[in-house]
């Protein structure tokens, strides 16, 4: 199946618009849940539901883990349609990345974060965990490299720094889309999501962020520590459910032999 023609706009947005012209109609881009197992429902997904399910708090690691592995190896010997597929799953955490460079409507800076993450797409060893992580890893150092070879002078910009627009970025989606809602319900500040994020989710060490900062790993030890506090306290109040639930309810209803 060749890949749709989307209507011109952002990488991203010709990447969600490509998506969903995949998923539309009959014989949409999908996977058995059934054959993947791990709580997911015992039916065809279509791509832009298994999107919203991976994107829940509730959807495990090793459940992401193979999802990723089959998407991975479909993207690579299914045809276009399937990198175009993988590439639209991936976006809420292509999104944030963005955001975490302080550009989240650059088509340039997206431009090269999909150039980074076509390449993990290509070439990462999906028999290691945290597949979906490395990959948007790999996106993220190559949009980096690249903003610094275009400004080798230009301080990179954090979340913090970049205000609502990076917010609205987060709030966009990622992986652990509970961080957008945190955000966007004042439990967390946009720097507790992106030190939260960059810590637990994209594996920067805490020595690193810290000197990025320019504060003491203690500092940044206690400040996640207290950020994670009110995220948990939040998500046992039920204070972030979001319009998936549905969605995640029935998978986690669908488990069974």
């Amino acid at each position: 199946m060749p890949p749709p023609t989307a209507e011109p706009g952002t990488p991203f947005d010709v990447a969600q618009s490509a998506l969903r012209l995949l998923c539309d109609g009959p014989g949409p881009l999908a996977v058995s849940g059934r054959a993947i197992g791990h709580g997911l429902p015992r039916r065809e997904i279509r791509l832009t539901e298994l999107a919203a399910i991976l994107m829940h708090p509730s959807a495990s690691y090793p459940a992401r883990d193979a999802v990723w592995r089959l998407l991975v190896t479909q993207a690579r010997t299914g045809g276009p349609a399937w990198v175009v597929g993988a590439t639209g799953v991936a976006l809420p955490g292509l999104r944030a990345i963005a955001g975490r460079l302080g550009r989240p409507g650059d088509p340039d800076v997206q431009a090269e974060v999909l150039a980074g993450f076509l390449a993990g797409l290509r070439n990462l060893d999906v028999s290691a965990p945290r597949v979906c992580p490395r990959l948007c890893n790999a996106a993220q150092s190559t949009a980096r490299a690249a903003l610094r070879s275009a400004r080798p002078t230009a301080p990179e910009v954090s979340l913090e720094a970049a205000g609502d627009a990076a917010a609205e970025a987060v709030v966009g989606g990622h992986p652990d889309f509970v961080l957008a809602r945190a955000v966007r319900a004042g439990v967390l500040t946009v720097a507790d999501a992106d030190l939260i994020g960059a810590i637990r989710l994209d594996g920067v060490p805490v020595r690193e962020y810290a000197a990025r900062l320019g504060m003491t790993e203690w500092a940044i030890y206690k400040r996640r520590t207290a950020a994670e506090a009110r995220l948990i306290a939040a998500l046992n109040a039920g204070d972030l459910d979001d319009m998936n639930a549905q969605v995640i309810a029935e998978a986690t209803g669908a488990t069974g032999p």
